[in-house]
């Protein structure tokens, strides 16, 4: 690894992804060096006082800083891999615990509800044969069922009628698979609102429509994003879900209701693609800056240690 003390980090298993190139042209603007490691080739080693990660068998050293881009299917192995990391003192943008958080769709939802965050009408049951009183739980249809496990608008599926529900919920049931049943907001019209935090702050919003026929609208699913200029509701109601999940780097997508914006999930690895494109706004540079305000509060931490003299 490089000998220059001034590299940023950055945990990607891609580097060609558009999120990825675009961090690490804001790592080279900001004046640091980027480093970018897939996290699932990295190795964790564990000694009393010398945590250490080793990358191809060489050691990782000289990192200033981590900024974690680590997808669902990994979160396990790459939230160790952050948390090693953390126990070698680094800064990272994004906590270990934080990410593990995030990642699970139940405790989110939990913490979310504890914070007094709208949130669309959701159960979860353990393989519960009261499917009828599921689906009435929720308001009944339509509804959504979902996997805990799902991204990206995939395990999400729309069920229009009671049959379908009772069908669809049935059949993830039998096949074991974890799900959360939850309302359907009609008037949001297939659309929501990915809502970009950094450092508590709201550094863009882009309105998501779902294409034609369609009631997802990630744009993965083939939907369009545009700026939009939130209220201040919908401003503050953004900056506490990501606060109540610690995340001081978040996307929270917000669905518009008859009864105010309602949180659908925050997200601890945002794309920037779809953000940067519709705002025009240099999304990874106030990443940067963010990983640079902690590697300056920790040199000047160390730097005030080394100025108090032990009592005599």
């Amino acid at each position: 690894m490089s000998d220059n003390n001034s590299s940023i980090l950055i945990l990607s298993r891609n580097k060609q992804l558009y999120s990825t190139e675009r961090l690490a042209e804001a790592v080279s603007e900001k004046g640091y060096q980027p480093l970018i490691l897939d996290h699932l080739k990295c190795d964790i080693v564990i000694e009393q006082d010398k945590p250490a990660v080793y990358y191809g068998g060489e050691l990782v050293k000289n990192v200033a800083a981590v900024i974690p881009r680590i997808g669902a299917s990994v979160t396990f192995y790459g939230a160790a891999v952050v948390r090693q990391f953390e126990m070698m003192n680094i800064p990272t943008v994004t906590e270990s615990q934080a990410l593990v958080r995030s990642r699970d769709k139940l405790r989110s939802l939990q913490i979310l509800a504890r914070s007094n965050v709208g949130l669309p009408k959701t159960v979860f049951t353990n393989y519960s044969k009261e499917v009828d009183k599921i689906i009435d739980n929720v308001g009944g249809p339509p509804l959504i069922v979902k996997l805990l496990e799902g991204t990206q608008g995939y395990g999400v599926v729309l069920a229009p009628t009671r049959k379908a529900a009772e069908s669809i919920i049935d059949a993830f049931h039998s096949m074991k698979a974890r799900i959360i049943v939850q309302e359907f907001i009609e008037e949001a019209k297939g659309a929501d609102i990915r809502v970009f935090v950094v450092d508590n702050k709201v550094v863009g919003a882009m309105k998501r429509q779902g294409k034609e026929g369609e009631f997802r609208s990630n744009l993965h699913q083939g939907g369009t994003g545009k700026i939009i200029k939130l209220s201040k509701e919908e401003r503050n109601i953004a900056l506490t879900a990501a606060k109540s999940m610690n995340l001081s780097i978040a996307g929270v997508d917000l669905l518009q209701s008859s009864r105010g914006p309602l949180v659908l999930e925050v997200n601890s690895s945002p794309g920037l693609e779809g953000i940067e494109k519709a705002t025009g706004i240099d999304i990874a540079s106030k990443i940067i800056d963010y990983a640079d305000k902690l590697i300056q509060r920790k040199r000047n931490t160390a730097s005030t240690r080394r100025k108090i003299k032990p009592n005599a």
